[in-house]
């Protein structure tokens, strides 16, 4: 299918992954296996479709609430994948970086480094962007910006507050306004996620459990997004 106007920017929160696998009988596990499995798929059809800049959303702050062994299954499962040479080989090719967003002071220290050492290798390229929020929540991210800059403005004495200078505090400022956020399994809410970018994006939601979003899926939220008038407050 053509896409005229794909968004530079896109946002995921891949919703649906644990109803998935009780809908096959399967654990937890499976469906979070299969969730990033299908992640690695969406981010090769985005780059079909011309979209650069990519920002999925992984793990939450408000996830820690969830079972130990829930946690430490999907942290070890992002440790495998970021160990894996063929992925971290596939973003070389794509000349890809990959940029983590959250406090990864809260992660595994073994998770945290993995996740360092792939952002460090492909810190190089420019052109095209996967940010993978974990350890991430939206209001935590505006208290750090607003904690840093009383600090300063109490230290050095800054006055003159303007949306530039308050984005640089924040934890996700490399992350650019989002053009377009998709959500799955038929949820209608961000969910805390990423207010400061998210808010002139486009929402699409999409009914289908995350695991089992299509090509075919991203297609018609692209063509939805191409209907739509983008005004920005005119």
């Amino acid at each position: 299918m053509r896409i005229s106007k794909a968004p530079s920017t896109l946002a995921l929160i891949p919703d649906g992954n644990r109803r998935w696998a009780r809908s096959h009988r399967l654990d937890f596990f499976n469906g979070y296996r299969r969730g990033v499995e299908k992640f690695i798929d969406f981010a090769e059809w985005c780059k079909d479709y011309g979209v650069d800049n990519i920002t999925v959303w992984a793990f939450s702050t408000e996830n820690f609430r969830r079972p130990g062994p829930e946690r430490d299954a999907l942290f070890g499962l992002y440790k495998k994948v970021a160990a894996d040479k063929k992925m971290l080989s596939r973003l070389h090719e794509t000349e890809t970086r990959f940029n983590v967003v959250g406090d990864i002071t809260m992660l595994p220290k073994d998770l945290a480094r993995a996740l360092k050492k792939v952002e460090v290798e492909t810190g190089a390229y420019k052109d095209r962007v996967i940010n993978m929020l974990v350890a991430y929540g939206g209001k935590d991210d505006i208290l750090h910006a607003a904690r840093l800059l009383v600090r300063n403005a109490v230290r050095r004495g800054v006055s003159n507050v303007n949306e530039t200078l308050f984005r640089s505090y924040m934890i996700s400022r490399t992350v650019p306004d989002i053009d377009l956020v998709i959500r799955t399994s038929g949820e209608e809410r961000l969910s805390g996620f990423m207010p400061w970018q998210s808010g002139y994006s486009e929402l699409y939601f999409s009914k289908k459990l995350w695991p089992d979003f299509t090509r075919r899926d991203l297609e018609l939220a692209l063509v939805e997004y191409e209907r739509r008038r983008r005004r920005f407050g005119f």
